[in-house]
């Protein structure tokens, strides 16, 4: 760290907050919940205030059918495996996006729904729900998107996979690099 660090509630949350991938309590993720969060998630950058995002929720009480019906979109041999690996989060957070076919815009739609998510995993953390950010194949696979209802011209950006956390069970914080070994003044260049 360094002297010009402040202890301001933000920069305390954004320094503390953890991706939780397991260990989860057993308590549901209620709907109500996401929602209030996502309302001020959304308030992330957005060039043109495109707001590139729309969800899919899969509530805990959702959570066994979809799970089955997911599982299914799995080579044979990897479904139990599978079934193992979704069974953990209590429920699900879905991003898609257009797949806007300028790369600019699609440049900026993927900023501003990685904003949106950081967003969305820093408010979640004050609530002490979990969310780790994933991007496994499957958000690419044909049938996964036919399941979830996917158009032509969008793309699943990631699942967010929730679930509270007991304080115990936070992993440790990796520590990052100084950004003053990653800046170079143009003036250097």
């Amino acid at each position: 760290m360094n002297d010009q660090t402040t202890d301001s509630p933000l920069s305390k949350v954004i320094r503390e907050r953890r991706s939780i991938k397991a260990n989860y309590t057993d308590d549901p993720v209620d709907e109500s919940l996401i929602m209030d969060i996502l309302d001020d998630a959304v308030w992330a950058p957005n060039h043109g205030l495109r707001e590139p995002w729309r969800f899919i929720f899969v509530s805990s009480e959702e959570k066994e059918n979809f799970l089955e019906k997911l599982v299914l979109t799995f080579p044979k041999e990897m479904q139990e495996n599978r079934r193992q690996y979704f069974k953990q989060p209590a429920a699900f957070l879905i991003i898609v996006v257009p797949e806007d076919p300028r790369q600019k815009q699609r440049e900026e739609d993927f900023g501003a729904v990685s904003c949106l998510i950081q967003n969305f995993q820093l408010l979640a953390w004050e609530k002490k729900l979990g969310v780790v950010w994933k991007t496994n194949p499957h958000i690419v696979d044909p049938k996964v998107r036919s399941l979830l209802g996917v158009k032509p011209g969008e793309k699943i950006i990631g699942f967010l996979h929730l679930g509270f956390f007991k304080e115990e069970s936070i992993p440790l914080g990796r520590t990052r690099t100084n950004p003053r070994e990653k800046l170079t003044r143009f003036q250097d260049i």
